[in-house]
């Protein structure tokens, strides 16, 4: 009842104007247009892009050097080996210290990280995590479809086109900043990146 009750929840509270020009993020060639904060990998081959667990095994972020407000934000992620990782946005970084909001990618039926929920770091932690229902929607080691609509202090997120989380928060209406791709610390970490496409709304 709570999952079709959500599903419901996306289709009332929730419309964009996605009538605006979709474009890439990332080219698919190198790290044109973004900035690279840590000692962690991130590299471009044969077309994806990859990030890795580095030397010091620390957080690390890719993030964009423009700032994305009202978006809908659509990729394509593959976890090999440990895939813990996420998608800062509305985010600010010093070092690798960031401020902002994160919808988690986590493994398969992680104990407490799930993939499409929405987590504010250096603040309030967890603000909604998706239902126990959707346990099965994630596909490990095959590719998976995220996408991310944020829209003033309303925030919806879907796998594999299946609605993970909705959540209207006035904090993170009031967030400024960039799009982050996160490698969590502890090493061991491997993720593949693709087809990381923007619509900006109004």
């Amino acid at each position: 009842m709570r999952y079709k009750y959500l599903k419901l929840l996306f289709l009332l509270s929730f419309t964009a104007d996605v009538t605006a020009q979709t474009v890439d993020l990332f080219n698919a060639e190198n790290l044109e247009g973004w900035t690279v904060y840590g000692t962690e990998k991130w590299y471009v081959d044969e077309g994806e892009l990859i990030c890795e667990s580095g030397p010091d095994q620390n957080y690390g972020y890719l993030a964009t050097n423009k700032y994305y407000d009202n978006f809908e934000l659509v990729l394509e992620f593959k976890q090999e080996a440990n895939g813990n990782s996420g998608v800062f946005f509305r985010s600010t970084l010093e070092g690798t210290e960031i401020s902002g909001w994160q919808v988690e990618v986590a493994p398969a039926n992680h104990p407490k990280d799930k993939t499409g929920g929405i987590y504010e770091s250096y603040g309030r932690g967890w603000l909604i995590k998706p239902p126990a229902e959707t346990d099965s929607v994630l596909k490990m080691g095959e590719w998976n479809t995220l996408k991310i609509v944020a829209q003033g202090d309303q925030v919806s997120t879907w796998l594999n086109n299946v609605p993970m989380v909705s959540i209207n928060d006035s904090l993170i209406g009031k967030g400024k900043g960039s799009i982050a791709l996160q490698i969590h610390d502890g090493g061991g970490i491997k993720v593949k990146w693709r087809n990381i496409k923007i619509t900006e709304l109004k």
